[in-house]
C-alpha cells in the first residue's frame, strides 16, 4: 500500500467533518471493496475515515411496520437476527447468501449498499422491498438510489446511517451464484404488499433495478406460468466471462419464477 492519514471518528459529524477537511478522503466501512481496491493501487485516498467508532450507525431495530438496520450493521448479525428472522425473513435470507462466512462477518449492509455493486444481493432487497436509505441529512427512497454502475444518488461526503426496510405481506428472493465468490450472477426479490407486487433485480445491468414489466405481469395474475410469456429486454445488461447479457435476461425470467414460487409456497 502507500502511505495515508487514518482516522476513527466516534461520530457522524467528526466524520463528515474529517471528510470536509482532507483532500481526498474516503469511508471505510467493512472494507471489502475498498481495501482490495488500494492494495491494487486503483484508489490512493489522502485520508481514509474508518466508521467503526460510531456506535449509532450498529444495530436493528423493529417497529412501526419496519425493520431498521444501521448502516455499520455486519451481514451476518442481519442473517442471524431472531428480529429479522421472525419479521422479515427474506432480509435474512439475502444477509445469509452473501459470499463466505468471512465476508459476512467483516462486510456492512451500508458499505454494500453505498458501492452499488451490480452483483451485489442487498441491492435487490433494497429496491424489491421499497426501503428508505436515511443519510445525516435526508432520507432517499430506494427506487431513486441506484443510478448506474457504482454510482448511487449519494452526494460527496454524504454518510448512510441505517437504513428502513417496510415489511412485506410475503417476499422471496433468489439468486444464481457466481461458484467462486457467491456473487449474484443475476438476483430476483419479489415481495407481496397486500396484494400488490415488487420485483428487485440484481447483477443483470449495472446497477439494481425494478423489473417492470414482470411487476405488471404479476400484478395482474400471481402464477409463475404468467411469467412464461414475459419477455425481458437484455439492452444494457452486463456481459463478461460469467454470462452473457443475453443469458442474464434469461436468467431475470428463471430467477424471478423460483422467488414466486418460493414466496406462493412459504
Amino acid at each position: 500500500m502507500y502511505q495515508f492519514n487514518y482516522h476513527k471518528p466516534e461520530s457522524v459529524g467528526e466524520a463528515r467533518s474529517l471528510f470536509q477537511d482532507a483532500d481526498d478522503p474516503m469511508y471505510l466501512s467493512g472494507g471489502m471493496t475498498l481495501i482490495p481496491t488500494m492494495k491494487q493501487r486503483l484508489a490512493a485516498p489522502t485520508d481514509l475515515i474508518d466508521l467503526s467508532g460510531i456506535p449509532e450507525m450498529t444495530g436493528i431495530d423493529v417497529s412501526g411496520g419496519k425493520v431498521t438496520i444501521g448502516a455499520f450493521t455486519p451481514h451476518n448479525l442481519v442473517a442471524d437476527s431472531a428480529q429479522v428472522r421472525g419479521t422479515l425473513p427474506v432480509l435474512a435470507e439475502v444477509a445469509g447468501l452473501i459470499g463466505d462466512n468471512q465476508v459476512r462477518n467483516r462486510g456492512t449492509i451500508g458499505g454494500s449498499v453505498a458501492n452499488s455493486d451490480p452483483a451485489a444481493d442487498y441491492p435487490a432487497a433494497v429496491v424489491g422491498l421499497g426501503a428508505d436509505v436515511v443519510t445525516e441529512s435526508r432520507t432517499i427512497s430506494g427506487d431513486d438510489f441506484f443510478k448506474d454502475l457504482f454510482e448511487t444518488e449519494l452526494k460527496p461526503g454524504e454518510i448512510i446511517t441505517k437504513i428502513e426496510f417496510p415489511v412485506p405481506t410475503r417476499a422471496a428472493y433468489r439468486k444464481f451464484p457466481n461458484p467462486a465468490s457467491r456473487y449474484a450472477v443475476v438476483g430476483v426479490l419479489i415481495a407481496d404488499f397486500d396484494g400488490t407486487i415488487r420485483v428487485g433485480v440484481t447483477g443483470a445491468g449495472p446497477c439494481a433495478f425494478r423489473a417492470s414489466g414482470i411487476e405488471e405481469v404479476l400484478n395482474d395474475n400471481l402464477d409463475p406460468a404468467a411469467l412464461d410469456g414475459v419477455e425481458v429486454p437484455d439492452a444494457g445488461f452486463n456481459s463478461d466471462l460469467h454470462a452473457s447479457a443475453e443469458y442474464r435476461a434469461h436468467l431475470v425470467k428463471v430467477m424471478a419464477k423460483r422467488a414466486l414460487e418460493d414466496l406462493l409456497n412459504g
